[in-house]
């Protein structure tokens, strides 16, 4: 099992915690497990994007070469088409249809939606609606890592354990939010890969 995964988004919509609970997950299974990360400005809505491979034999690079990542997880459609070259053929690509328009000259919504739902795997997922929803408003990245969840070559019991693992400390009632959100973005991508 090898699984390459890029995250992708802008500062304070939640990649580090995506990375966190896949890195929780991946170490109860013993995998292995390396990342790398790069934050512009993420505290003003600069671009993050971290670089996280998990296997069960050994990694010797932390980076993913362009062409081979199996899965973006991006929780901004803009940040999705940034990183879409580093898609493998047959990857999947999990984006947030909600913008984070922090710049002038954002690209046309429209156009930028139409460009991305043309690649071949595509779930393009509202989060932030769905995670309204729920009432869970924060929980729009778990959302997104559940829309994930499907093409990560794990099932969703190790993912709501690192769930469990990185949001323990915050009470139960954290806990089963992010599992509503978790379980809400994987129900739609399995009824919209």
């Amino acid at each position: 099992m090898k699984t390459d995964i890029i995250l992708a988004g802008v500062g304070g919509q939640g990649i580090l915690s995506i990375a966190a609970t896949l890195g929780a997950a991946a170490l109860e299974n013993d995998w292995y497990l390396k990342q790398a990360e790069t934050h512009g400005m993420s505290q003003r809505g600069g671009a993050v994007v971290s670089h996280l491979r998990i296997s069960d034999k050994p990694i010797y690079s932390d980076l993913i070469p362009k062409g081979s990542a199996n899965v973006i997880i991006s929780v901004e459609p803009m940040e999705s088409l940034r990183y879409v070259d580093y898609l493998a053929e047959d990857g999947y690509l999990v984006t947030n249809t909600k913008p984070f328009v922090n710049i002038p000259n954002y690209p046309d919504q429209e156009k930028l939606m139409q460009h991305l739902k043309s690649l071949q795997n595509v779930v393009a997922i509202d989060a932030d609606q769905i995670a309204n929803d729920l009432k869970a408003r924060r929980s729009s990245n778990i959302v997104m890592l559940g829309a994930a969840a499907p093409f990560l070559n794990m099932d969703l019991s190790v993912l709501e354990s690192g769930l469990k693992q990185i949001f323990g400390s915050k009470g139960n009632e954290i806990v089963e939010m992010n599992m509503k959100a978790l379980h809400a973005g994987y129900k739609f991508a399995m009824e919209n890969k």
